[in-house]
């Protein structure tokens, strides 16, 4: 593992990236599929963009039609694309190599089909027989074609990620949750369990993204508290919204557009909990990030300038006057080396704002977040 990528699989993401952790003792169907980088929501500057909300491949309506063999034609030659790469992107950046493409490959497929058991080869010799799509023919050419020589996320090719036990629908302009960021919302869900004060409180994800965290948070605390997610990215937070209304929380969460703790000047001192997954990649390490993630998903919300550390001492310093006492904080991180450089910032600079400040891992164990509360 190096400094701050971890490496692991998950239908709907792929992380590939800087080594091979062990969170794959938590063998899942998403185990397989993620290849990305722990690398995080950003709220630097808008996002210039006039992009809608898309609407993921498994909930489009199946109004396309293709032959049996057509589709069979499609996915031989798809699987073809898929093992001429061979391990020439894990060469060049670390990226996927032939095998996890054809795993994403029949994800795809699984995807796009509605009738699965029809597309089977063990459902009889009829080559001529309809299939119903998701997708048209011309659609998948094209779709795979940007897969494999675009490099562009699989994720934004199906248009949705699997992350905890949530289907988040994402897109180019919004960062792909990771599931080392899955261990954020375990650390507020045991905070609260025994402090109902918190539970009942008000939160905030800062840099919302997808909604990821806000809902995963938001379905913790139930009609009990109430969660407010920011983004600076118009983009951003429509596709959280359409997340949100996915999962029923329009009564739990609110989003709000702007930088940060701008949008949460009527909050000042009434929080209980403050949550960000913020860019910390430092800037001259994000040309060396894998295809899939330079090439495609916002700077904003990788780059955390010179040292990757800009935008979590905004976050420290803003946690000061944002949270009421008692009120809790989980900020993640690139690693070891930005988690004792923050803690040591709050025991120096923030003398006797905060206690029970520590630095906890990811689920590979390796040093990722920095949490604790407000005196």
């Amino acid at each position: 593992m190096n400094n701050f990528l971890t490496s692991q699989t998950m239908k709907g993401s792929f992380t590939y990236a800087y080594g091979i952790s062990n969170f794959c003792v938590l063998i899942k169907r998403r185990l397989v599929r993620y290849l990305h980088q722990s690398v995080r929501c950003s709220l630097k500057s808008p996002l210039p963009t006039s992009q809608k909300a898309q609407t993921p491949l498994f909930l489009k309506p199946p109004t396309h039609t293709a032959t049996m063999r057509d589709l069979q034609k499609w996915h031989e030659w798809a699987k073809t694309c898929a093992s001429s790469v061979g391990s020439s992107f894990v060469d060049l950046d670390n990226g996927p190599d032939s095998k996890l493409l054809c795993r994403e490959l029949k994800w795809l497929i699984e995807d796009v089909v509605e009738d699965q058991l029809l597309a089977s080869p063990e459902h009889g010799e009829n080559y001529d027989r309809d299939i119903r799509l998701r997708a048209s023919i011309e659609e998948l050419y094209e779709l795979w074609k940007q897969r494999i020589e675009e490099r562009r996320p699989f994720q934004y090719v199906v248009g949705c990620e699997h992350w905890r036990d949530l289907v988040l629908c994402v897109q180019e302009g919004v960062l792909i949750p990771r599931p080392e960021t899955e261990k954020i919302v375990d650390l507020v869900s045991d905070v609260v369990s025994d402090n109902e004060e918190l539970k009942k409180g008000l939160w905030v994800d800062l840099g919302t993204g997808s909604g990821a965290i806000a809902i995963g948070i938001g379905k913790i605390l139930k009609s009990w508290g109430r969660v407010v997610a920011t983004d600076i990215s118009s983009l951003a937070v429509e596709v959280a919204s359409v997340n949100v209304q996915r999962y029923g929380l329009q009564d739990v969460i609110e989003l709000r557009q702007g930088s940060w703790f701008e949008p949460l000047k009527d909050m000042e001192g009434k929080l209980a909990g403050i949550i960000s997954n913020p860019p910390y990649i430092p800037s001259d390490r994000i040309s060396g990030l894998q295809a899939e993630v330079g090439r495609h998903e916002p700077r904003i919300a990788l780059d955390g300038g010179v040292n990757g550390i800009d935008d979590l001492l905004h976050l420290c310093k803003g946690a000061t006057s944002m949270l009421k006492p008692g009120g809790f904080f989980a900020f993640e991180t690139d690693g070891e080396k930005q988690c004792k450089y923050l803690v040591d910032y709050m025991e120096t600079n923030a003398r006797g704002s905060f206690c029970s400040v520590k630095i906890v891992p990811d689920f590979a164990d390796i040093p990722r977040f920095v949490t604790g509360f407000r005196k």
